[in-house]
């Protein structure tokens, strides 16, 4: 009995220092997914870190948040209807890959939170994001 003790609290501390593996990595990729102009489609750097993400949650029962943002260009309306696309388009990713849709909340602020002000491509790519909360 006391083997089968040890040996059940040995497969539990293995699976907690896995779970931080993993969640470690995802912390590694961060948690902001970038986007080309007015896409809302993944990009293969988006994929990975978004993939790092899933694999920590998969082994737990954490919810998130996906927020959309958007650079400056184009019309309030039609700028929170992309951070809309954007943020789905992580959230159907993630429920493609086994995450339960009821864990994942996500939300458009279009172009109302930039990261970085200003015109310009380096401004305007770091606006054009997803951030996972």
């Amino acid at each position: 009995a006391a083997a089968a003790a040890s040996a059940q609290q040995a497969a539990a501390a293995q699976a907690t220092a896995e779970q931080q593996r993993l969640q470690d990595a995802a912390n590694a990729v961060g948690n902001v997914f970038y986007f080309e102009y007015d896409s809302s489609t993944l990009t293969p750097a988006a994929i990975d870190a978004v993939n790092a993400h899933i694999a920590a949650l998969q082994g737990s029962d954490s919810n998130v948040r996906l927020e959309g943002h958007t650079d400056e260009r184009g019309t309030r309306e039609y700028n929170m209807a992309l951070g809309e696309r954007r943020a789905n388009s992580v959230r159907d990713y993630m429920v493609a890959n086994g995450i339960a849709t009821h864990r994942i909340e996500s939300v458009s602020y279009g172009e109302e939170r930039p990261v970085s002000y200003g015109s310009g491509e380096s401004n305007w790519s770091q606006n054009r994001r997803v951030e996972l909360k």
